[in-house]
């Protein structure tokens, strides 16, 4: 920028401000292309204003386990604490969902679909996701009833509840209620309910509608043992919107079978996240490699990449999907 200009450097903007720039690039340009620019963008990309909302949910279907949550634990300890939204799918340890726990004093969002998340692991995290405002445990088949009473008794602040189920998993099975009961009884502020493909009854079902007086929406996709009359709704819940259960649906593809190995679109591509000091940024440091990296699309299977996080220990290998 010119000299005597009125308007402030690009690295000399503020870094919540810089925060918000970077948080409509991708997750890979955040943590290997913005730290090289300059120490000032290395800087707010390693701090909390690019991590208060953490969204790698498409991303980890096609991560290996173990690395999504070795770097969501880097990402989670970037934010400092003021983590306010965090999506991911496929998360297998109770290790990772105590540390979500532990760094959930400002979080209201929460997607955790297709997750390995028990019971018995619910209760032991639920009292600290008092804050939570909307849960996503679609797909989540070790938990039931009991998770969710324990989490409607702890996040009274809930609004939004995403709990749909994989036709797979349910077809063939007999009618049960415990999970509907436990909404009920546990969930009274609930605007938005999504419960595709579950085994309720139309019993368990009115009685949701009964102890949840401000919901708005409700996905009954696939409960083929719900009957509901549309004058019935109409008269007594006019603000209420139902999906389903009869309706010409299709599972979405995009949920299940593109996280196949056999998919040519999901190869990986190994990062290699070296931590240490952040070093200094050099002007004359040639880049022209680097640069041609993302150019070059044949390459990227064979591609490397180191960076650093300042934290002073080897954070390993990560799977990493080619660049868009």
């Amino acid at each position: 920028m010119e000299e005597g200009s009125d308007y402030p450097r690009w690295d000399e903007l503020i870094p919540d401000a810089l925060g918000l720039i970077f948080s409509n690039l991708s997750l890979q340009e955040i943590l290997t292309v913005i730290p090289r620019v300059c120490k000032s963008w290395g800087k707010a990309a390693t701090g909390p204003y690019c991590w208060q909302e953490i969204d790698i949910e498409e991303w980890s279907n096609r991560c290996q386990p173990e690395h999504l949550e070795r770097l969501l634990q880097m990402l989670i300890t970037r934010s400092c604490g003021s983590l306010r939204k965090l999506c991911v799918s496929g998360l297998h340890t109770d290790v990772i969902f105590n540390f979500i726990a532990e760094n959930a004093g400002s979080l209201q969002t929460l997607r955790l679909p297709r997750s390995e998340m028990s019971d018995l692991i619910v209760e032991q995290i639920a009292g600290r996701l008092s804050t939570i405002t909307f849960l996503d445990v679609s797909y989540c088949g070790k938990m039931g009833a009991r998770a969710l009473e324990t989490i409607g008794k702890n996040c009274k602040l809930l609004v939004g509840l995403c709990r749909n189920l994989h036709p797979l998993d349910t077809a063939g099975k007999p009618t049960q209620d415990d999970e509907g009961y436990a909404i009920a009884s546990t969930m009274p502020k609930l605007k938005h309910l999504e419960m595709a493909y579950h085994l309720n009854s139309t019993t368990s079902v009115l009685e949701i509608l009964s102890s949840c007086p401000e919901l708005e929406f409700l996905d009954l996709r696939g409960c083929w043992d719900v009957k509901l009359d549309d004058k019935f709704l109409k008269e007594k819940f006019p603000k209420l919107k139902v999906l389903g259960p009869l309706i010409m649906d299709y599972y979405e593809r995009n949920e299940w079978d593109d996280c196949s190995d056999s998919s040519d679109a999901f190869e990986y591509l190994a990062w290699e996240f070296v931590a240490g000091e952040m070093g200094e940024f050099d002007e004359d440091d040639d880049d022209e490699s680097y640069y041609g990296m993302w150019d070059d699309e044949g390459r990227l299977e064979e591609l490397e990449l180191r960076f650093y996080e300042g934290n002073g220990e080897d954070a390993g290998l990560y799977g990493w999907p080619p660049s868009p």
